[in-house]
């Protein structure tokens, strides 16, 4: 049984789905940029009221805001990966089924072992997720091989595994889908605040340049917007590289108990007298 060809309705909600991340990416620039400004940049939070002027002593919302304008760009990433971290959760936890992975895969070589093809389809459809549905193409594949006749056993074999390898490559794009954006953040981010940081060090030594007296607030703010780049870049970068490995050794281990799981089904018929 082969797998059906995606639907018009399909590959038209594929092509919204490649905008979507873009989309949600806009929305939240705009979120971040109305923090930075009136929840940040709020007069309360600066001397006489005037968000011109510096924080108040100990006021963190007002030293943010002094970061600058590279401030909701970097709130704009560090919610980036809050939102697509949330995601790739909810869909691996949709894929990896209803239990555990590890006891599903074992169940199914139980079945297999007992020539239950119809126990361990039932456990497929108990199951569900990604690995219950490779799992499951494999099995009508198995059963189809046993209804055919006049064909040797070996191009059996290679037919359940050619249609487990077909439904796995059909299965990895929703697996590894939006890490790409996490990736591309951490390398974002920490550009991002290593410009905000070169800004800052810009207006620093400005204010150090005039005649006289250095002009203190312009230094203070010069150095706020400094260092609160690249703390909000580095911090952004390492959380997005810690949820992309992390993410990418769940998916690795899901394909893994998908190989596992296909090898088991292909050895099971190749053992078998037909």
């Amino acid at each position: 049984m082969s797998a059906a060809k995606p639907t018009q309705a399909q590959q038209q909600g594929s092509g919204l789905g490649a905008w979507l991340p873009f989309l949600i990416i806009i929305l939240l620039y705009v979120v971040s940029f109305c923090i930075w400004k009136f929840v940040f940049g709020a007069n309360h939070n600066f001397i006489d009221n005037d968000n011109a002027k510096d924080p108040l002593p100990g006021n963190y919302f007002g030293t943010i805001y002094k970061g600058g304008f590279v401030v909701p760009m970097l709130l704009t990433t560090f919610f980036t990966v809050i939102v697509f971290v949330i995601e790739r959760f909810i869909t691996l936890g949709k894929a990896s089924g209803n239990g555990s992975v590890d006891t599903f895969v074992r169940a199914i070589k139980v079945f297999l072992d007992k020539g239950d093809i119809g126990g361990a389809v039932a456990a497929c459809d108990k199951q569900k997720g990604a690995v219950a549905n490779v799992v499951r193409a494999g099995l009508h594949k198995y059963a189809e091989m046993e209804k055919i006749s006049g064909m040797e056993k070996d191009e059996k074999v290679i037919a359940i595994q050619k249609e487990i390898e077909e439904a796995t490559t059909l299965e990895l794009p929703m697996l590894e889908k939006n890490l790409n954006i996490l990736a591309t953040v951490a390398s974002i981010a920490t550009l991002l605040g290593l410009f905000g940081t070169v800004l800052g060090m810009i207006r620093s030594f400005a204010a150090l340049a005039n005649a006289g007296a250095p002009d203190s607030t312009a230094l203070a703010t010069g150095i706020s917007e400094a260092l609160i780049n690249t703390a909000l870049g580095i911090g952004t970068s390492a959380l997005a590289i810690i949820a992309y490995n992390f993410f990418t050794s769940r998916i690795d281990a899901m394909t893994y108990r998908i190989d596992e799981a296909g090898f088991s089904l292909a050895q099971t018929y190749a053992s078998k007298g037909h």
